[in-house]
């Protein structure tokens, strides 16, 4: 054999042939340790014995392969856990006994079956229209070009910048799915049971990396991800109106979770209330919460209803007035008019602080919280029945979440998880925090609940209306003349508001 050919154009030799006339070898016996040519070989083929127990494979150079380190023992079972060959001691005695073991020639098959379904998956990846570069560069260009009709000549280098990151960082992931390829492709053509089963291993990692590769995705996070979002950020402020919805296509192209495009709630979704303060009033399409000064407290629980069949999923967006108090989130539907008396999971603003609301289930197991730059202090409980847990919500440390503009949530059903995200802007938003293993045993029902506890109103006594008539405020009522010839009407009899002008705000609305 030359040791100076390539692997692939390597000849094997016989071992029992002379060394003057030594012919190509046919076959190479695992248990003997020799390859044999044709002549030699017929032995092996005639003999019943050494048929049946001397595994003959393709010619191969044996360099002491075909024997364990351990045992000194053939070669002769594949572990599928270790995705390694073994011995008979291993199979038997030590750390594999426990393990998947099969035959040679049975892992051979098996992991050939295996590999083929693992190709066909993989095909169907790469034969996406997005995977091909060029075809994915066409795709995001057609998508970009749709949104920047009106803009003008500057907004295109913006792209340029987006697609050249995202380009680079999608072809450095797509040399997995090739090396995967190839690698694949290599172990097919092997004929040879040994020899592929040694390969198997290398090609399995490639494999899985290549199932990992999300070519969607965009930047993968860090200071590069980072500067273009921030660099695209700047430039879109200074366009026209017109460039926003180009700005906007190029964020959710680099960062995708970070920047979808704002969409308003849908108008299926209402409010329904369960329990309403004197000093609240309801639209008539049901969809915002109006707060009347007239009256000191003002607190009311509302559940959120769909007019239509519910999908896989619940989005809604909210925003509140900046001097209330509120909790977004899931509670029982049996408990609404009084949700802590139930199950709770949700975001509560109390005294502009943030804090998240889980409940320990029945069987003992939490509902887990995940949050983006934010720390949760140790959990308390805030009502025993049931154990109804609240964690302030900070940031770098000590400082305490800032009070969100506007409140997205995510209730996904499948995942038993709610969501909550901080908008900023049409395209911006920023993970508050996201309470996951939501229990299914319970009824649980979307709810806002908002108030004003700490509303106070100043009353001038005695108020003088402008028509000149004076009146003192008594028995939460404005009197004119004698207590027992009072009247209990909100109007003068000039037509003025008794007390002046009161204010009315909307406290609570979908977006």
């Amino acid at each position: 054999m030359s040791d100076n050919l390539p692997k692939d154009l390597q000849v094997i030799l016989c071992d029992m042939c002379t060394e003057e006339d030594r012919k190509p070898a046919r076959k190479t016996c695992m248990k003997c340790e020799i390859s044999m040519c044709v002549q030699h070989l017929q032995i092996h083929l005639t003999t019943p014995v050494l048929l049946q127990t001397h595994p003959l494979t393709e010619p191969i150079a044996l360099c002491g392969t075909t024997k364990c380190s351990q045992h000194g023992k053939l070669l002769e079972y594949y572990c599928l856990d270790d995705m390694t060959c073994v011995c008979v001691s291993c199979a038997i005695e030590d750390q594999h006994r426990l393990h998947n073991m099969k035959t040679f020639s049975t892992a051979h098959k098996e992991l050939m079956e295996k590999l083929n379904a693992e190709q066909q998956a993989l095909l169907t990846k790469t034969d996406d229209v997005n995977v091909s570069l060029e075809k994915w560069e066409k795709s995001e260009r057609e998508k970009i070009s749709r949104s920047s009709v009106r803009l003008v000549e500057a907004v295109t280098s913006l792209s340029d910048i987006a697609l050249t990151s995202v380009q680079s960082s999608v072809s450095a992931r797509m040399v997995a799915i090739k090396t995967s390829k190839s690698s694949m492709q290599e172990a097919q053509k092997e004929k040879d049971t040994f020899r592929f089963l040694q390969m198997y291993s290398q090609v399995h990692q490639d494999l899985e990396k290549a199932k990992a590769v999300d070519l969607r995705k965009g930047l993968e996070p860090g200071s590069d991800r980072d500067k273009l979002v921030q660099e695209i950020r700047e430039n879109g402020e200074k366009m026209v109106k017109q460039a926003g919805h180009f700005w906007g296509s190029l964020l959710t192209l680099v960062d995708p979770e970070n920047h979808q495009e704002l969409v308003a709630t849908s108008s299926d979704l209402i409010f329904d209330p369960q329990i309403f303060g004197p000093g609240m009033l309801l639209s008539e399409d049901k969809r915002k919460v109006f707060y009347n000064s007239s009256s000191a407290q003002c607190t009311a629980t509302l559940l959120i209803r769909s007019t239509l069949s519910t999908p896989n999923f619940q989005r809604w967006m909210v925003s509140f007035s900046q001097d209330s108090d509120w909790i977004v989130g899931l509670c029982d539907k049996q408990s609404a008019k009084n949700v802590m008396d139930g199950p709770v999971y949700g975001l509560r603003c109390e005294d502009n602080k943030l804090s998240s609301l889980t409940t320990e289930n029945e069987d003992s197991s939490d509902a887990s919280v995940s949050s983006t730059g934010l720390q949760t202090n140790v959990m308390t409980p805030t009502k025993k029945k049931p154990n109804v847990f609240s964690a302030l919500l900070t940031q770098n440390g000590d400082k305490a979440a800032p009070r969100p503009e506007a409140l997205e949530v995510f209730w996904n059903f499948v995942a038993s998880s709610l969501s909550f995200f901080s908008r900023t802007g049409q395209y911006q938003r920023e993970e508050i925090i996201t309470i996951k293993a939501i229990p299914s045993n319970w009824d649980l029902a979307p709810f806002v609940q908002v108030g004003k506890k700490n509303a106070q109103i100043i009353r001038q006594n005695p108020w003088q209306c402008t028509c000149g008539k004076a009146y003192q405020y008594c028995n939460n009522r404005y009197i004119y003349g004698m207590g027992f010839q009072s009247s209990r009407q909100d109007y003068c009899s000039c037509g003025a508001l008794l007390g002046g002008n009161r204010i009315t705000e909307v406290v609570c609305e979908f977006l």
